[in-house]
């Protein structure tokens, strides 16, 4: 039996400013949908992604800001982290963990992406406009079974 993530739902104070964020990301809009009764869902997907994300009202209960941690992953980092910063998204410095450990470890990050291109090991992170962070972690390979 397949199960196979479809969205990640995504808290945020302001769903247009939101909506503007991801637009400007250059994903793709799926969903738009408001609801008599308040409920309103966006949904986006990423280029070449098979999971989206959706935010909107009555979609999560979580405070804005409160999602860390989410992964994107891209073949080349520094191409990706360019092409943000050219769509005017902050994003932090790539960086590499000496010890391919993850992307959250404090201690092994090293400047630059990873001097070797290990698949796994270099990241850069940016949040969105209430916080809710993820990273950017280059795989050139994947692990078996994946």
């Amino acid at each position: 039996m397949d199960f196979k993530l479809e969205a990640i739902a995504l808290p945020v104070t302001d769903i247009d400013r939101a909506k503007q964020f991801y637009e400007q990301l250059g994903w793709r809009l799926d969903i738009d949908r408001s609801m008599s009764d308040g409920f309103r869902v966006v949904q986006f997907t990423p280029p070449g992604s098979g999971c989206s994300i959706l935010f909107g009202n009555g979609v999560t209960a979580a405070a804005p800001g409160s999602v860390q941690g989410l992964l994107i992953v891209v073949k080349d980092i520094e191409a990706a982290r360019n092409d943000l910063q050219t769509r005017g998204i902050d994003v932090g410095p790539v960086y590499h963990d000496k010890n391919v450990i993850h992307h959250a470890a404090q201690t092994g990050r090293e400047p630059g992406p990873d001097p070797e291109r290990r698949s796994y090991a270099s990241f850069a992170d940016f949040r969105d406009p209430d916080g809710n962070g993820r990273f950017l972690q280059e795989v050139t390979k994947t692990a078996p079974g994946r």
